[in-house]
This record gives C-alpha cells, structure tokens and sequence, in this order.
C-alpha cells in the first residue's frame, strides 16, 4: 500500500508541473540549428538579478556585438504560486532537454525569489532567441520577441504590486530601447501567429491596465 502511494504521489506531481505555461514551448531553431540538448543536470549559469529598489538594472543592456534587433515583448505567468529562475531552468534542462530557461527573464513573487526581483538569464545576456512561445510560422515569436515570465498562477491570482511595478520598469526601458509600440506588446496565448490555445499569462493578469499604464507617462 505504502509503494502504491508514493508511485501516485509522484504521478499526481508530474501531473502538476506539466500543467505550467513554462513547459508548454517548443526549443527554437538558431542558425538552422536546433537547440535541444540531451538530457543534463548541468550546473544552473549564474544570473544577473536586479532588486525592485535599485535604480540602475546590471545586466538589462546586452554586450556590445551582440545585440539583436527585437520586435516585440511577450508576457508570461509560470502557472505555479512559488518559483524562480532557476527552477524554470533545471526543468526545461532535465525535463524538456533545452539548453536552458527558456526566457529572457523572470520577475519572482516573494515565494522562492524576492517580490519584483527582476531575473536576467543567459538568453538575454548571450542575445540568442527565446523558447518561450513556439509554433508561431518560421518561429517569430521566440526569434524577435522578447520573453518575460512572472512567478505566480495568474488563473488563480493577480500579479504582486512590486511584480507589476517591476514588469512596468523593464517594459519601458525595452521600449525605449528598442522602439517596441505597446501595440506589440502581447500576452502568450495571443502572439499573433500562436494557435496553440494556451491561456498563459492567465485570464487575471490586467493586460488592457498595464498598457494603459505604459502610455501614461
């Protein structure tokens, strides 16, 4: 009986991780080559992370020569009430066999990273294209969209205050820097070209507010 119950244990928890929106993209395609690596428990590339507090963003202007020409922002919820970086990052390592998170960053809520706390990954830093918003034609979305994760199960729940104030903070300067209109500015499920049918960042992120907010300047 006791095997019994720890076989379903571990089914039921399987079961929950797989419903996330983190897992539900495909690797992408750079240089005509696929991303996916075999399996790993490599060790998780450190980050750059930025406290909601701080003026000054270390790691949010890329490396000189490397710098891609993005067209549009892409938002995201994780689909799970605690997380971070580097939990989205061992399992699309170990589980979907990627070289990595496949985000450009992560904003934490509190539960596993401080609420607001801007996450830089090795996607950005390297300036290479996204796993975050697959099937789109010729994969668009992951090689000119940039993708930006919120811990938190937005079906469910609403966005902190300081992750909100956090996204706002980023999606301006990303803006700014790279022209992006707010017209281009969208939620997973409705990228134009994605016909996946997720609900990713989930029905109680405030999507029209927050554009509201970013032209309110």
């Amino acid at each position: 009986m006791g095997k019994r119950f720890s076989i379903f244990s571990i089914l039921i928890s399987v079961v929950v991780v797989i419903g996330g929106c983190f897992r539900s993209v495909e690797p992408p395609v750079i240089n005509g080559r696929d991303r996916r690596i075999p399996q790993t428990s490599a060790t998780v590339v450190p980050v750059i992370t930025v406290h909601p507090t701080s003026k000054y963003p270390p790691g949010w202007v890329p490396p000189r020569g490397r710098e891609r020409r993005w067209k549009a922002i892409i938002i995201h919820h994780s689909a799970q009430s605690t997380g971070n970086m580097a939990m989205i990052d061992k399992y699309h390592r170990e589980v979907n066999g990627w070289d990595g998170v496949g985000y450009d960053f992560v904003i934490g809520n509190g539960k596993g990273k401080a609420d607001g706390q801007v996450e830089v990954t090795f996607r950005w830093r390297k300036q290479i294209a996204g796993a975050h918003c697959g099937g789109t034609p010729n994969n668009r979305a992951n090689e000119s969209g940039i993708g930006i994760c919120l811990i938190g199960d937005f079906t469910k729940t609403r966005p902190t205050y300081r992750q909100m104030s956090a996204l706002k903070k980023l999606v301006r300067f990303l803006q700014k820097r790279y022209k992006i209109p707010t017209s281009r500015i969208y939620g997973h499920s409705t990228t134009p070209g994605y016909t996946r049918g997720s609900i990713c960042p989930g029905k109680n992120f405030p999507m029209a507010a927050f554009k509201r907010s970013l032209r309110a300047i």
